[in-house]
Parts: C-alpha cells; sequence; structure tokens
C-alpha cells in the first residue's frame, strides 16, 4: 500500500442493515478509514476498474482494503475474486472476506482465490466490532 493514497475500505455487502453495522463498527475502530460501499458484485467491479462515475478517483479512490460477502445479487464474491485475480493492478490489494457463509468449500475456494482473512459475520454488535478491530489491526501493519 503507498502511503499517498487515502486509507479506503470498499465495503461489499448487499444486506442494507448488515451495510450499516458493519460501517458504524468499522468507523469506530478505524475512524481514520474512508469507506465506501458496493452493494453487488457487479457494482463492486465498476467501483474497481473505475467505470462510470467510479472514474472520479477523488471521490471514489482505489481501496486499499476490500472487504467482500460472497453472496451477493448480480455477480458473486467468488465472480469478483475471479475477476480481481486478473487484473494484476488490483491483484496486490487485500481482500478480507465478511460472510454469513460457515462453508468449508466457501472457505477453501476464498483462500484459492487468495483473500487474506476469512470472517463469518458476527451475530451482535460487540462481536462485529471486535472483528472490525482485528481486520484494521491487520491492515495497519500492512502498511
Amino acid at each position: 500500500m503507498t502511503k499517498d493514497r487515502p486509507r479506503t475500505i470498499l465495503l461489499v455487502e448487499d444486506n442494507p442493515d448488515d451495510a450499516l453495522f458493519a460501517q458504524r463498527a468499522f468507523g469506530r475502530v478505524c475512524p481514520e478509514a474512508r469507506l465506501q460501499l458496493a452493494r453487488d458484485g457487479e457494482e463492486a467491479i465498476s467501483y474497481l476498474s473505475g467505470k462510470g462515475i467510479y472514474g472520479d478517483r477523488d471521490r471514489y479512490p482505489l481501496p486499499t482494503l476490500i472487504l467482500l460477502d460472497l453472496k451477493l445479487p448480480r455477480k458473486s464474491g467468488f465472480e469478483v475474486l475471479e475477476w480481481r485475480n486478473g487484473e494484476p493492478e488490483l491483484r496486490e490489494i487485500p481482500v478480507v472476506v465478511l460472510t454469513s457463509s460457515d462453508q468449508p468449500q466457501d472457505i477453501a475456494r476464498a483462500e484459492q482465490l487468495g483473500v487474506q482473512a476469512y470472517h463469518v459475520k458476527p451475530v451482535t454488535n460487540e462481536e462485529l466490532v471486535a472483528t472490525a478491530k482485528t481486520i484494521c489491526e491487520a491492515w495497519s501493519a500492512l502498511g
């Protein structure tokens, strides 16, 4: 991660409640981070590729961390990961999966596609804040 790039998290989450809780938790433990939201896999790809409104990199900077749900409309989180892996300039951006799936095959596939960490969505707000803190500490250690 470059020092001159803003610390931006791209949260890819289709559930409005989960997105709101994640925004609050990460805002609490990573107040220096700028959180951007993509509501489905296609929107995430548009954001990452700078298409349409996302071409304005002052308003929509490339993220320095991607928080990715797997169960998304239009394109799944796995499809986003596969697309990202084909984009050399984006492969360096760490991806953390934050999803409801605890299925071993989903965890294995995500790891094969190069995610840095895999977290099952916590049930309580306190657990979400603790998860957010763990993710933010690891992210800060990267640079």
